[in-house]
């Protein structure tokens, strides 16, 4: 616990076998629940958490109700049954999957293992839809392969806890050692992702869109569909737009980037960067129609709207002046010039001024 508040750590693992015993022993001591999510490894993963349910690192001091099975009583509590009701129903949209714990009640490492497997983001939801039925106050993400420092976790949780901040995201981007130590592969992948999650997500202040340390509190993580959740490598853009969305507030932290410790990195950035993009571009309209349509009406959206619809007819108009000029070899019809000039010209000061009102609107979400 830190300052009385309940920690748990979601560590999502896939044929970690060499490193997850690294991620047990190196946990600080503040972590009430290690929720360990073998997302189906071929490996001898959960075997090797196994070992460790008769060791002093599994020892735990508190006990969780499960909300499911609470029993709720009273008149004036049915509002409470439903949320239960809904609780209980849901489970049944996550990633088929089971406690392998015999008394998990009694455990500080949970193992559930996924009976299929689906991908990061589908053991992360996983995780927190474990913290989130036993009332967890603030759930950190800590890979299994050994890549983020525990003794940073105490600085990524204190946030949540201290300042009610929603939502904490390490950032290695600004660690004076990120140019020589982030491959720079990544490095490029991670700067063309943050710069489209900035747009899709509404949080244009954040800087290391991709980074999986992060630590969400008990109201965010109760105000999203978990099993929504992006299920490959790019959920973390995509938390953060059902984040924004649902209006919670986010930190970053100062962390170092880990590398060479051991890990075997599954991820492909050339693999990842097109099916994210096309994520985000879907994510951004639908955050555009939620907040600034149906949850409160905005003039940006007009503007967004508008924006797009001038851009789409500009096009023929473009299209036609460049045949003229290069095909044909001939000058366009000056009407078709200035009607190209009026909607581009128009489309583009409307994506401005939408832009501009959006990043001041969400402003607001972004501590420092």
């Amino acid at each position: 616990m830190i300052k009385g508040k309940s920690i748990a750590v979601v560590v999502p693992t896939y044929n970690e076998e060499n490193q997850i015993g690294f991620v047990i022993e190196s946990m600080p001591e503040f972590v009430d629940r290690i929720i360990i999510v073998n997302d189906a490894s071929k490996d001898y993963t959960a075997n090797v958490v196994k070992k460790f349910w008769n060791t002093d690192f599994n020892k735990t001091k508190l006990f969780f109700e499960d909300i499911k099975s609470k029993k709720i009583e009273g008149k004036f509590k049915q509002a409470e049954k439903v949320i239960q009701k809904l609780m209980i129903e849901e489970l049944e949209k996550f990633t088929p999957h089971f406690i392998e714990n015999i008394d998990y009640t009694k455990d500080r490492i949970i193992l559930i293992s996924h009976k299929i497997n689906s991908g990061v983001g589908a053991a992360i939801a996983t995780g927190y839809k474990w913290a989130k039925d036993h009332g967890i106050d603030c759930t950190a993400v800590m890979a299994g392969d050994g890549q983020m420092d525990p003794e940073e976790l105490y600085s990524i949780c204190l946030p949540v806890i201290n300042e009610n901040i929603d939502y904490v995201k390490g950032n290695r981007l600004i660690h004076q050692s990120a140019f020589y130590l982030i491959p720079r592969e990544r490095f490029l992948g991670n700067s063309i992702l943050s710069m489209l999650t900035k747009i899709a997500s509404g949080y244009w202040y954040v800087s290391d869109t991709q980074t999986g340390y992060t630590a969400i509190s008990k109201k965010a993580i109760n105000s999203i569909k978990l099993y929504y959740i992006y299920k490959k490598y790019g959920v973390p853009n995509d938390i953060l737009v059902k984040l924004n969305i649902a209006m919670c507030t986010l930190k970053e932290v100062e962390i170092k980037p880990v590398y060479n410790v051991g890990e075997k990195s599954k991820m492909k950035i050339r693999k990842i960067v097109f099916p994210v993009s096309w994520l985000l571009l879907k994510s951004f309209f639908k955050r555009i129609f939620m907040r600034y349509f149906i949850k409160d009406f905005h003039p940006l959206f007009v503007l967004y709207i508008l924006s797009f619809i001038l851009f789409a007819v500009s096009v023929p108009y473009g299209i036609k002046i460049f045949k003229y000029a290069f095909i044909y070899k001939i000058d366009a019809n000056p009407v078709t010039v200035l009607a190209f000039m009026f909607l581009f010209i128009s489309a583009f000061q409307s994506l401005l001024f939408a832009m501009w009102m959006d990043i001041q609107d969400n402003r607001r979400f972004y501590k420092i």
